[in-house]
């Protein structure tokens, strides 16, 4: 068996992966403090809450699990449009590039530093060349019995400062071909930072094709990653017949022009001076020999943070009314929503906001232009931060407790006034993530 922490990984990435595929960001992170404030909660939720009894059926599961992954994205889309002070809710700086085909930009600075947002500089890039990471292409052979003897094979990986064995076995009846797939699902499924697939010369003979995930090189580093079977645990020789060492692309950095003067980078994406987080796409090209990234202007960096912040509210509430005939705590939860946004559709009006019957919100193009444009601007997009500071305060609670809106039916109510404390209701929620090792 090759790499158990790839087994140990397949577990514990199961959660997300099967039930709702959603990538973690930096504010998936916690200070002490936030972390001391949900267990506060936790327990207060756990004190109070009467006792439940839940469908144990898969669909509820995903159901439980897509609610609270969609929470926590609109959560997410909300802390990056400012972060979490309710004043500075919006007020995101957003970068733009003249050329996005060539270099995309987005904006990382702290605006606590750079009050004044013209003191902000803008950069002029040139691409010469990308990153890009190591590929080995072994020998290509025909689709026909493996001519290395039946055995129990084993080649180590060294990635990183780290090595890895693999083993598999060979079978007399097995073609080339056969021993292509299996190793590029191995490798793959390892998740140690290579991609492996099988590719073809149009011939009928097949390759095992190893590509890193990781670009550039360190100044000391030669290669990102070798294989060898020299000193390995089983039967070797398989390296050399399936050509697993060659070498068909060495990794190379990124080189590029920053304002006039040459610069390197080991990946096509890289911070400038602590402001701009800059991803290379593309090289330069002969009619725009650079391009231009800097901040957009205060009127175009609110419009698209609120063009930014309905498109991932917009999309919670579909992914929710796909659940409402189905679930009926779904539906409670978007008459919740409703009310949220009811209780600002007034003001929404004044500045192109227009809610629509099945909940989500249309913005107006020119009608919001007007109104960022227009001298109450700042009276008129209160109504927009305080709604994306009520949208903040419920995604934390549906993502603190998103059984409360599974299907469930009451067991028994806690005596008042001489209840404890009990892990019984998170306990229903986190326990789906062992249900199918225990």
């Amino acid at each position: 068996m090759a790499y158990n922490g790839a087994i140990l990984n397949s577990i514990h990435n199961n959660y997300l992966t099967t039930y709702s595929p959603k990538k973690s960001s930096s504010f998936d992170t916690h200070k002490k403090s936030e972390l001391r404030n949900i267990y506060n909660s936790i327990v207060k939720l756990n004190k109070e809450s009467p006792l439940y009894k839940f469908d144990t059926n898969k669909e509820i599961k995903t159901f439980a699990v897509n609610m609270k992954e969609d929470a926590r994205q609109l959560r997410n889309t909300i802390v990056s449009l400012g972060g979490l002070d309710e004043e500075q809710i919006l007020n995101k700086k957003v970068a733009y590039s003249s050329n996005p085909d060539m270099v995309s930009v987005s904006y990382i600075g702290d605006l606590s530093e750079h009050a004044d947002t013209q003191e902000i500089p803008s950069y002029q890039i040139g691409v010469v060349s990308l990153a890009s990471g190591q590929v080995n292409i072994g020998t290509f052979l025909p689709d026909s019995k493996v001519k290395l003897p039946s055995d129990t094979y084993s080649f180590d990986i060294s990635i990183q400062d780290l090595n890895y064995e693999f083993q598999y076995n060979i079978k007399e009846s097995e073609t080339n071909r056969d021993i292509h797939g299996r190793l590029a699902r191995l490798i793959s499924n390892a998740d140690i930072g290579i991609r492996a697939d099988v590719v073809e010369d149009g011939k009928g003979n097949s390759a095992l094709r190893l590509t890193s995930v990781s670009q550039g090189l360190k100044e000391d580093e030669t290669s990102i990653f070798t294989i060898s079977d020299d000193h390995t645990s089983k039967t070797s020789g398989s390296v050399s017949y399936f050509g697993l060492d060659y070498l068909a692309r060495p990794a190379s950095n990124a080189e590029f022009l920053l304002n006039g003067m040459p610069h390197t980078a080991k990946s096509n994406n890289f911070i400038i001076n602590n402001l701009y987080e800059v991803t290379l796409n593309g090289v330069t090209g002969l009619e725009e020999p650079n391009a231009t990234i800097g901040l957009k202007t205060d009127v175009e960096s609110l419009t698209e943070n609120i063009n930014n912040l309905l498109s991932s509210y917009n999309s919670f509430i579909d992914n929710m009314s796909n659940y409402s005939n189905h679930y009926i705590g779904t539906k409670r939860l978007l008459g919740e929503m409703q009310k949220i946004t009811a209780h600002y559709q007034s003001s929404f009006d004044v500045i192109g906001l227009k809610l629509q019957d099945n909940g989500t919100i249309r913005a107006d193009k020119d009608e919001l232009e007007t109104a960022v444009l227009s001298e109450y601007a700042k009276e008129d997009f209160s109504s927009i931060k305080n709604f994306a500071n009520s949208l903040l305060r419920k995604t934390n609670q549906i993502s603190l407790n998103p059984m409360d809106y599974a299907d469930k039916t009451i067991v028994a109510y806690k005596n008042p006034g001489k209840n404890f404390a009990t892990p019984y209701i998170t306990s229903a929620y986190s326990g789906m993530l062992f249900n199918y090792y225990c």
